[in-house]
């Protein structure tokens, strides 16, 4: 439920901060690899200075268990 109240807010910054603070719960070592990307790579992406692409997102996102469904706004 945390990552998804934090989606609803609209904030592309918070949102990545919510995915970073999953992976870390996780491990980044494990979600990197389940990622497909280096352990470095993804402190980066995922940092507050961090401008991951959409592919390295959605690769997190599904490392962590999670997927992107589209719905119309309110």
């Amino acid at each position: 439920g945390y990552l998804a109240e934090v989606a609803k807010e609209n904030n592309p910054a918070e949102l990545l901060k919510a995915i970073d603070t999953i992976a870390r719960a996780r491990g980044m070592s494990k979600t990197a690899k389940e990622a497909g990307i280096t352990r470095e790579g993804l402190y980066k992406a995922l940092s507050p200075n961090g401008n991951p692409a959409f592919s390295t997102v959605f690769k997190v996102l599904n490392a962590i268990g999670y997927t992107l469904v589209p719905m119309p706004m309110e």
